[in-house]
């Protein structure tokens, strides 16, 4: 049961962020869905878990906004980093995700270019 909770909430966000990404230009629907899912996460981690119990939370938290935009995950473990007073961890979590994110995807282009060619 826990799983088709969360994976309806999954379909959801997944069609939500497409119908975003449809009628938002290039790329300003994925920025509105990363910091819309993000300020998502943090109303979530606050009051629904306590509010609605943990259902809810894996449909919404992990089913909705994990399809909705793997941001708001993030922005959420940040948070958790720097509230446990782990600042510099934080700083090097943000930032060979980001890098690496950017960095892998090259790579995997490049990568699949070579094998294509």
């Amino acid at each position: 049961m826990t799983y088709l909770v969360i994976a309806l909430g999954g379909a959801l966000g997944a069609c939500l962020r497409f119908l975003v990404s449809q009628q938002v230009v290039f790329p300003y629907g994925t920025w509105i869905v990363n910091l819309l899912g993000s300020f998502l996460m943090g109303l979530a981690f606050v009051g629904l878990a306590a509010r609605f119990g943990d259902r809810a939370s894996l449909f919404f938290m992990t089913g909705f906004l994990g399809a909705f935009t793997t941001y708001s995950a993030f922005s959420l473990d940040v948070f958790k980093l720097i509230e446990a007073g782990r600042i510099g961890f934080a700083a090097t979590y943000m930032t060979t995700t980001l890098v690496g994110a950017v960095g892998a995807l090259f790579f995997g282009v490049f990568v699949m270019r070579s094998i294509m060619q």
